[in-house]
């Protein structure tokens, strides 16, 4: 079936299933996100000012390695299967800025108060009815693994309590007077330094914030306080809290650590010209020019970029993904695929480092729009992509001027 032409603007638009998955709305109170989450929640607690850490902003809108503590705890809460809902706690100052933060995520973005408690109180209320378990997570520990998260809500489900991931005390703890001098030694067995998240059921857990007339040093000891089970499970050392300078630059080495995991893909795309077509090709359109075959829009710099990109990622290609046989893909635009794998490539833990094309081709002249490709596609894969373009000195398909072909080369990090 031939290809009706599309100008530029329809073709940039999303499929409705596409559109989907990767739009919402920021508001204040209301939980609102167009992907289908599951019926637990969690709360990322941001609005304390992180004074002990010696810097001007709130502890959340910290650096480290270049993204905020924040964003880095949000990398591993969002990375949660199957989704959560979830909502972060902000100084009131930062609303705004978390929104922009998390927008195209199922995230409500609300107002802290005065003390922890009250922040937290602040995140219950933005809860749907439909939640069944919450959990409440310090973003100031922005290294916790996304497998400790799924371990205590899997806990909190299978048992109904409430649920704290904890260490072993590994040294000697004594107990000294007002003046320093030891009174005793404490037996470390039955000691343990609790983490976050702590998961609990939520009509009692936010009962129990109700009922709570102290102010506690934690959402566990709100749930005990009221009567209610508390079960400690494994944590993981990679929760610890930023708090001090110290814990700040142990974050960023830790992170360091992470982006030294580098992965190269390369992706190779060919398609033949067909004179009936409009011509796209590194996400631009070509007036006048032989436009190319294929299933899509035939746009080789794209496809050989997403096939760079899962190569790396070691998620397979493109025609896995998104195959000819899939009528969805029928005559979707390059732009298209290079958001859906870049989704694909996030979800998996990596972020893109750069790009590299090569386009093979008589035609058209690269070099007259090379500026403007760039651009496109660097924008699309939310890092720099480079463009060159040869020829084969007539020798080949390319040579002889049947088609185009292009080789990408990809480089990922972990995130």
């Amino acid at each position: 079936m031939k290809r009706r032409p599309q100008t530029r603007s329809t073709r940039c638009l999303l499929p409705s299933f596409v559109a989907a998955a990767v739009s919402t709305t920021a508001v204040s109170n209301t939980a609102v996100s167009n992907t289908a989450v599951s019926n637990t929640a969690v709360i990322v607690v941001a609005a304390g000012s992180g004074s002990r850490l010696g810097e001007s902003n709130p502890k959340g809108f910290v650096s480290v390695a270049g993204r905020s503590v924040l964003e880095r705890a949000l990398d591993e809460v969002l990375a949660v299967r199957p989704a959560v809902q979830v909502v972060i706690v902000v100084p009131e100052d930062r609303v705004d800025e978390a929104r922009r933060m998390v927008d195209g995520s199922h995230v409500t973005v609300v107002a802290g108060g005065s003390t922890r408690q009250r922040s937290v109180a602040s995140g219950l209320a933005a809860l749907g009815a439909d939640v069944a378990t919450v959990l409440v997570h310090d973003a100031a520990r922005a290294l916790t693994p996304t497998a400790l998260i799924e371990h205590v809500i899997a806990e909190v489900e299978l048992t109904g309590h409430g649920i704290v991931p904890g260490l072993a005390v590994v040294n000697t703890v004594k107990r000294v007077d007002g003046a320093g001098a030891v009174m005793d030694e404490v037996d470390r067995s039955e000691l343990r330094e609790v983490q976050t998240p702590q998961g609990f059921p939520h009509a009692a857990f936010a009962a129990a914030h109700v009922a709570a007339t102290g102010d506690f040093t934690d959402d566990a000891a709100v749930f005990v306080a009221a009567g209610h089970r508390v079960s400690v499970i494994q944590g993981d050392p990679l929760a610890f809290k930023i708090t001090t300078p110290f814990d700040l630059r142990r974050a960023e080495q830790l992170v360091g650590s992470r982006a030294s995991d580098i992965r190269i893909g390369v992706g190779v795309d060919v398609h033949a010209f067909d004179e009936s077509q409009p011509l796209w090709l590194g996400g631009v359109e070509w007036p006048g020019e032989a436009g190319l075959a294929g299933h899509s829009d035939g746009d080789a710099v794209c496809h050989a970029i997403c096939d760079a990109m899962l190569s790396a990622a070691g998620l397979g290609d493109l025609g896995s993904r998104f195959g000819t046989s899939d009528l969805r893909f029928a005559d979707a635009a390059g732009a298209i695929f290079l958001t859906e794998t870049l989704a694909l490539v996030v979800e998996a833990g990596f972020r893109v480092v750069n790009v590299s094309v090569q386009v093979v081709a008589n035609r058209p002249k690269i070099g007259t729009r090379r500026a403007e490709i760039e651009r496109t596609l660097s924008a699309l894969v939310q890092a720099p992509v480079t463009v060159g373009a040869t020829t084969t000195d007539g020798l080949g398909f390319t040579g002889r001027g049947e088609g185009v072909s292009a080789i990408a080369t990809c480089q990922l990090s972990s995130r």
